[in-house]
């Protein structure tokens, strides 16, 4: 993804796009606190060719010191065999401090349709084989082995105005699975800025004694998008 982004950025670069988010949050399971939370994306793309880097975080603390601490990055490339069907290449790496795990790094590839792509609802699914890599919070022990990553996405146009955006992501092993699902629904106050209101939520079946399998995250926030 890297190298691919290196070679294109120095050409069309009117041809990328980019939104940046600012909030606050409430979390709860194995953090539960008020915080703050900030995401950005940035894409490309040129004929058959997409790219799409990603970052998330949040923070936040107390009298007791720090409550949440969390981060991730994501980034994946697309080739489309049509206007529909394309091969893509992903990677995920996360970073919490208060899971069961340090982080968790994950690598993917396989294939992809757009089954609805309309300007009012698109919806796509995709998924494939691929690692992952992580460790322990709790003893630093590691663990890996070969995964199955399917991705879906869902945007719909309610109005002129309102729009409601569904992503869901499961990464599944024989030594974990894990499921991640984000719901937004977006306001537009103009061209390039809206309100967010989000709910997350995140679920590692294999955890230690003691440490809760599900973490939540409700966020409000601010929305700057270039088109």
């Amino acid at each position: 993804l890297g190298v691919a982004l290196c070679v294109t950025s120095g050409t069309a670069l009117a041809q990328w796009t980019g939104k940046a988010e600012v909030g606050a949050s409430f979390a709860s399971g194995n953090s539960e606190n008020e915080s703050a939370n900030a995401a950005a994306e940035v894409k490309y793309a040129r004929d058959k060719w997409g790219h799409t880097l990603g970052f998330a975080g949040n923070y936040g603390s107390d009298t007791g010191g720090t409550t949440a601490q969390r981060w991730e990055v994501r980034g994946q490339s697309d080739y489309k065999f049509t206007d529909r069907a394309y091969w893509f290449g992903a990677g995920r790496y996360e970073d919490d401090r208060f899971s069961a795990y340090d982080f968790q790094a994950t690598a993917a590839t396989g294939l992809g349709y757009k089954f609805i792509d309309t300007e009012r609802t698109k919806f796509w699914i995709q998924g494939g084989p691929g690692y992952r890599y992580a460790e322990f919070n709790q003893t630093g022990e590691s663990e890996d082995g070969v995964i199955f990553r399917g991705d879906l996405g869902w945007d719909h146009q309610l109005t002129e105005t309102t729009k409601i955006v569904e992503r869901f992501l499961v990464e599944t092993g024989s030594e974990n699975t894990y499921f991640q699902n984000d719901l937004g629904l977006e306001v537009s106050m103009s061209d390039r800025l809206a309100l967010r209101v989000g709910y997350q939520y995140r679920h590692n079946t294999d955890v230690p004694p003691g440490v809760e399998k599900t973490d939540t995250l409700t966020t409000l926030g601010l929305i700057y998008e270039t088109k």
